[in-house]
């Protein structure tokens, strides 16, 4: 399996290449909860996040605040406010739908578990339209784009939402990770498109 990072370290460095990644998504992780702070922005955020660690992956370079701060303002602020606000319109009606089939209607627990597994579907998928490298050029393409991926790589989404269970996991385990966790979630939706990717010395 193909490495993300080179192995090498220069003359005087303390920690190798590798580690500076690891620094780096827990910069950028931070940085993304901040952006995430009005809660609108939190899928912009996210894809922002993506973008420039997809940057320090294929470029092995370290990430820069200007860098993220750049590729927020890249997506724009009308996009970024659909994006947030068509987000949270879909989990508020899956929330309250879920309300309704629990409420002891008759069938309550299929269409609990049928309207779980779709939006479990819909998170995966828009977490994939967030890593996608065109995302700031537009949602609806990147979401396109998404959904013939996954498609094509079930195996991807699988990784994501495994991801996601993680970071939930995470999260339960010690809540004061959650200004970090943006990053390693990030970092993992990078990867998994990455790894289906062609890299820049094969292309």
């Amino acid at each position: 399996m193909r490495s993300f990072v080179s192995e090498r370290r220069e003359p005087g460095e303390l920690f190798g290449p590798r580690f500076s990644l690891f620094a780096d998504m827990l910069a950028v992780g931070l940085a993304a909860a901040v952006a995430s702070l009005p809660l609108v922005t939190a899928p912009t955020a996210l894809a922002a996040a993506c973008a420039v660690l997809r940057r320090a992956i294929r470029e092995d370079r370290p990430v820069t605040l200007g860098e993220y701060v750049a590729e927020l303002r890249a997506h724009g602020l009308l996009r970024c406010l659909l994006a947030g606000v068509t987000a949270f319109a879909a989990l508020a009606l899956v929330v309250l739908d879920l309300a309704l089939a629990g409420a002891g209607l008759p069938g309550a627990r299929p269409v609990s578990w049928a309207l779980t597994a779709l939006a479990a579907a819909g998170l995966v998928l828009a977490l994939r339209a967030a890593g996608d490298p065109e995302a700031a050029r537009g949602w609806r393409p990147a979401l396109r784009r998404a959904v013939t991926r996954s498609v094509a790589d079930p195996a991807g989404c699988v990784l994501v939402a495994a991801a996601v269970g993680l970071c939930a996991v995470f999260l339960w385990m010690l809540p004061l990770l959650a200004p970090l966790l943006p990053g390693p979630l990030a970092f993992a939706i990078t990867a998994v498109e990455l790894r289906i990717e062609p890299s820049s010395d094969e292309g």
